[in-house]
């Protein structure tokens, strides 16, 4: 019996020394000046550098960039470049089997010797036909003609010398009036010869070309981006197939590279060109790359009811750590102000006519907090400069 009640003034003791503690809680919560403020409201006017700025996001892109494709049909035999390689202009990144483009190139050669052949039969008898047709010995066969016809008359010479000696000179005479005749269709046939010959020496210098097609080189300098085929595999002529010929690989001069972004309609109208930027990638976190603006697309795009125009921002790359296809926030920077006084944008009060002000506590007033005028500078969106009405290291209250 002792035991229970001695538990019970237990219970007791401990329900008091609770309602005690809750009493002296309430008195003092109650005691607290209603015009405390509390200390997480509060910040500080500092000192510090404030930009106003206007972000384009999107992707870097090298300044050029080309994709390789051959100009002749054929399978890849080699491949001279991995991804990632450094190239030249003029080196050789792939050669495409040849055998067929050579024997292409005999049988073009061959062509044209039987064509200079040709031409050098055309032109010998052309000259024979103007040999002919000059008739050298026609003078001769004439006076002979003329002396055996004095002689027949004075009965000094057979019938049968004379007859001989018209017909050497009539002989002699045809062949002077045929060789006049056919020394324009010799004429011809040389003109003919020497244009079959120009258009084997064509056909040489089509297929020797074409051979050269086979050997796929750089155009520019810069890195290999991607590679598209592998040894072994078909790839048509750009020549024949147009945009739509085999795509071997694609190369990128990344010594300068660029950010291709969109700003909002909003912000584009204080965008200018040269304006410096920093840009930020994700795979360096910790370090800004310095870039400026070099274009802005006259032509908005809709999307979604949301009109933004394109931005490209341009980036020296000489180190080479800023890949094709990396994401990128560049950060164009409007306006810097270094070590200016700033206080916290949610400080800031802003009345109708967008004067703007701020509370700072003030104990012996009646709610604990003096409004005062403030002159802002510019805004980054989380703090705000402040030009006039306030010293540094006074409080603010956070509205």
């Amino acid at each position: 019996m002792l035991k229970k009640k001695s538990r019970k003034l237990w219970w007791i003791a401990g329900v008091l020394v609770v309602l005690v503690g809750l009493g002296v809680t309430g008195f003092v919560v109650m005691s607290r000046p209603k015009n405390e403020i509390d200390e997480s409201r509060l910040a500080t006017a500092e000192r510090g550098d404030i930009t106003r700025s206007v972000v384009a996001t999107g992707r870097i892109e090298p300044i050029t960039k080309v994709e390789i494709k051959s100009k002749a049909n054929g399978i890849i035999k080699e491949l001279k470049v991995q991804i990632g390689d450094l190239v030249q202009p003029g080196q050789i990144l792939a050669e495409l089997d040849k055998e067929n483009l050579e024997a292409r190139v005999r049988e073009a050669k061959a062509a044209l010797i039987g064509a200079e052949s040709n031409l050098k039969a055309a032109q010998a008898q052309l000259e024979k036909n103007r040999v002919e047709a000059e008739g050298p010995d026609v003078p001769f066969t004439k006076r002979n003609f003329e002396r055996a016809e004095r002689l027949l008359r004075e009965g000094v010479l057979p019938q049968q010398s004379f007859d001989d000696a018209r017909s050497a000179y009539e002989q002699a005479a045809n062949r002077q009036n045929v060789a006049k005749a056919q020394l324009s269709v010799s004429e011809a046939k040389v003109a003919q010869a020497k244009a079959e010959v120009a258009q084997a020496q064509a056909t040489v210098d089509r297929s020797a070309e074409e051979l050269t097609y086979a050997t796929v080189r750089s155009p520019i300098r810069g890195m290999v981006l991607s590679r598209d085929v592998e040894i072994g595999s078909p790839v048509s002529s750009i020549l024949n197939m147009g945009s739509a010929a085999t795509l071997v690989m694609v190369l990128g001069d990344i010594s300068e590279v660029y950010v291709k972004g969109k700003v909002d309609e909003a912000d584009i109208g204080v965008v200018k060109l040269g304006q410096p930027s920093r840009i930020k990638v994700e795979t360096f976190k910790d370090k800004v790359f310095e870039g400026k603006v070099t274009q802005i697309s006259p032509l908005g795009v809709d999307k979604d009811n949301v009109v933004s125009f394109e931005v490209r921002v341009s980036i020296n790359n000489n180190s080479g750590e800023l890949r094709a296809n990396m994401t990128a926030n560049a950060e164009i920077v409007l306006e810097e102000h270094k070590a200016a006084l700033l206080v916290p944008e949610s400080a800031v009060i802003y009345d109708k006519q967008r004067n703007a002000s701020v509370e700072i506590p003030a104990p012996g007033q009646p709610k604990g907090r003096e409004k005062l005028a403030i002159k802002t500078g510019i805004s980054n969106g989380s703090k705000t400069e402040v030009l006039e009405g306030l010293k540094e290291g006074e409080k603010v209250i956070l509205q």
